[in-house]
């Protein structure tokens, strides 16, 4: 890789985070595809590291979790005859939890939709908050024994099912897009909930965040990832751009610094820093996985 500087590096990252495409940057900057990918998986798995290491502890009281679709390298339902198809080819999900008042993505996992993803993400989600907090997620079935073996009881948790109805002559399912949510269903599974304040809304709003500045989650494009390594990576870079640099338009400051994670906003040179301090350390791997631990 060409040997870029500092401030290179956080012109390129910074593009990254705001959504634009590893060609777009290449044609703006002059710099090779080959030096913006090594650069974004460098970055992503130091920023990863870091971020698993400063996310714990964290006093939240109102934890929504969800998990958010896309693919590698082809569609599932394409992948027995794409060519030269790698073994995590497919269905991509992308696991995050968030803090409803610091508005701080804490966790995350890529990978599978099953148990075992499950189990993994809330356990992980568990291991980072220092007290009982009331926890949302949707009807997904995977979560009611997750949640139970990561918290053992020790969680107020409801889940929030929305009911969708029919267009036209078109049922909900086989549809690009849900069709029009006629209705919502609250159920308390463990603890004793505020159920009014149960929702999914800001961990919903944190999906649309994802495909807005992350151009492999964007649909009907072809930038989707084409290798798990670079979406695993990217994934971590975002959410640390998202935590510590980007300004919550509510908030007014950045979610790290709403969470007391770090008492100042960063700048794009900051996420640099850590990465090159990371460099003195060769071998280290970012968090973010396929496969959980």
């Amino acid at each position: 890789m060409n040997k870029l500087s500092s401030e290179e590096r956080a012109r390129i990252l910074h593009l990254l985070c705001e959504g634009m495409s590893i060609r777009a940057i290449t044609r703006t900057t002059g710099v090779s595809k080959n030096t913006v990918v090594k650069l974004l998986n460098d970055a992503g798995a130091a920023l990863g590291v870091y971020q698993d290491q400063v996310f714990r502890n964290l006093k939240c009281e109102n934890v929504q979790v969800d998990e958010i679709w896309t693919f590698t390298y082809a569609k599932q339902k394409n992948v027995p005859t794409a060519k030269a198809a790698p073994e995590e080819a497919g269905d991509t999900w992308t696991w995050t939890a968030i803090c409803s008042d610091s508005k701080l993505v804490f966790s995350v996992l890529v990978g599978g939709r099953d148990a075992e993803y499950a189990d993994a993400f809330m356990k992980d989600v568990a291991s980072r908050l220092s007290n009982r907090v009331q926890l949302t997620s949707d009807g997904h079935k995977t979560y009611l024994r997750a949640v139970r073996r990561a918290f053992d009881g020790d969680v107020d948790y409801a889940q929030l099912i929305k009911i969708y109805g029919n267009v036209g002559d078109k049922a909900s399912q086989g549809r690009y897009s849900p069709a029009e949510c006629t209705g919502i269903k609250k159920n308390r599974i463990s603890g004793r909930p505020n159920m009014a304040a149960a929702s999914t809304s800001y961990v919903e709003r944190q999906n649309l965040t994802m495909r807005m500045h992350m151009r492999r989650f964007t649909r009907l494009t072809n930038g989707f990832s084409k290798k798990i390594e670079n979406h695993v990576n990217a994934v971590a870079l975002h959410f640390a751009y998202y935590n510590f640099v980007r300004i919550h338009q509510t908030l007014k400051i950045s979610p790290a610094m709403a969470a007391g994670v770090t008492d100042r906003l960063w700048e794009m040179a900051d996420l640099v820093a850590v990465v090159e301090a990371a460099e003195a350390q060769p071998g280290k791997r970012g968090p973010y996985k396929k496969r959980p631990a």
